[in-house]
């Protein structure tokens, strides 16, 4: 059988694939390993949602599913991924549980799991608790019953954490944030007013069927038009569950994850908080971004495509900064995981310290031009293995010398293989992919 949990926790169509029945067994199942794995206490769990129509269904269901077997359960209500990480790890609890599908449509939700101190929780735990899904136990009764209540203010305790680890005031800036209808809606118009700014909010009256339709960090169009009607200095979308940003400048251009770990790079490595001069990210990162650090003498380690890669770098070699080019960005000084909302302020921040604007500040790293190209497989481990393609890989990087790069990468749950170029001009890249692509398709 398939495992239950991906990369990024459970999700499916609401009440459809992720059916109250499985949520509730989930979390009931996550309480039993959490209370197997510390006897001392009761466990206690934190409880989150995006505030798409299905979360309020999924929330009851968890909930149900985590006092009946003994948790304790703080309700956050609407809130950020990183806020609910952040909550587990500012009130002690065992677990934290948000519901949300980021930024896949609305009628999709899923669960997402954190460990004691905001971590994302261990794939050896997630079998577990699969494990115990399917087990009969024995329930609590009386007062072994969990109890639920909702955290105070727990919008303003994260709000208020931003803002003391944000590094310069943002008086003088106009930004235009689009909160994708999703759950950073009230938390990150909040936090940018508090911190200076001088906000215009787009996409931020949720309804519980709006989130990521048509808006939002997959739809930078809206963000875009918004900046430039209304004079701003940079514009700032986040997905539905706030775990990521992206922006654009005042001229309306788009700035992705990896121009802003290029910025906050920078910024880190100039008031000392760039450990050992290392930035971490994925393969997937553009060429460009290796060659601006490089000239800037910082290092960069590549980690598979997934944000839980990058976090096992992160915390592996102690590293102050890493991310995606999507804008998953993680700054583990002050968050456990993704936090679009922090990664805005830190970028706001530098704009602000400054003087200078977006566009001249990601100019410090230029975007080569990438290709991307599916090829339909009919066997992936044999493409890897193929003598002809390796050729032809080694022929077009010859090609390409310093100027380009190749990746070939085959996808996780699809027979497919990526063929990835990046090349001086997009002509280039364009026409190594497509050689590349058809060597790779007539392997047999």
């Amino acid at each position: 059988m398939a495992r239950l949990f991906g990369t990024d926790g459970v999700r499916g169509l609401a009440n459809g694939e992720l059916t109250p029945e499985l949520a509730l067994s989930i979390a009931a199942a996550a309480a039993r390993v959490l209370a197997e794995h510390d006897r001392s206490h009761r466990p206690v769990a934190v409880v989150g949602r995006d505030p798409r129509a299905s979360g309020e269904m999924l929330e009851a269901a968890v909930v149900a599913g985590l006092t009946s077997a003994g948790a304790d359960v703080l309700r956050a209500g609407v809130l950020p991924t990183p806020a609910v990480a952040h909550l587990v790890s500012s009130l002690g609890a065992d677990v934290g549980v948000m519901i949300s599908a980021s930024h896949n449509p609305m009628p999709d939700n899923g669960i997402k799991l954190f460990a004691a101190g905001g971590h994302k929780l261990p794939d050896a735990v997630e079998d577990e608790i699969e494990q115990k899904m399917g087990e009969r136990s024995h329930r609590p009764t009386g007062a072994g019953v969990g109890r639920v209540r909702d955290v105070e203010d727990a919008e303003g305790q994260y709000v208020q954490h931003l803002l003391k680890v944000t590094p310069h005031r943002l008086e003088g800036l106009k930004v235009v944030v689009d909160c994708a209808n999703g759950a950073a809606s009230v938390a990150a118009p909040d936090a940018y007013r508090r911190a200076g700014a001088e906000v215009v909010e787009i996409h931020a009256s949720p309804d519980g069927l709006n989130i990521n339709d048509g808006c939002g960090s997959t739809h930078l169009d809206q963000v875009r038009a918004a900046v430039l009607e209304h004079g701003a200095d940079l514009g700032i979308a986040h997905d539905g569950d706030a775990d990521r940003c992206l922006a654009v400048d005042a001229n309306g251009d788009d700035v992705d994850g990896d121009q802003i770990m290029a910025v906050l790079a920078l910024a880190m490595k100039d008031s000392g908080e760039l450990t050992d001069n290392t930035l971490v990210a994925t393969v997937m990162s553009n060429l460009g971004l290796h060659i601006a650090m490089r000239e800037a003498g910082i290092e960069l380690k590549t980690t598979a495509v997934g944000d839980r890669y990058v976090l096992e770098e992160l915390r592996a070699g102690g590293y102050a900064l890493g991310g995606e080019q999507s804008g998953h960005v993680v700054l583990p000084a002050h968050a456990t995981t993704g936090d679009g909302l922090l990664t805005a302020l830190r970028l706001m921040a530098r704009v602000a310290e400054t003087g200078k604007p977006l566009a001249e500040l990601v100019g410090v790293m230029r975007r080569l031009p990438q290709v991307l190209v599916n090829v339909v497989v009919t066997d992936k481990a044999a493409v890897a293995e193929d003598t002809a393609v390796k050729d032809a890989v080694a022929d077009v990087e010859a090609e390409l010398g310093d100027t380009g790069r190749v990746l070939l990468r085959p996808s996780g749950t699809e027979q497919l293989v990526r063929v990835m170029v990046e090349a001086a001009t997009h002509e280039l890249a364009e026409s190594a992919a497509q050689r590349l692509a058809g060597v790779v398709s007539a392997v047999r």
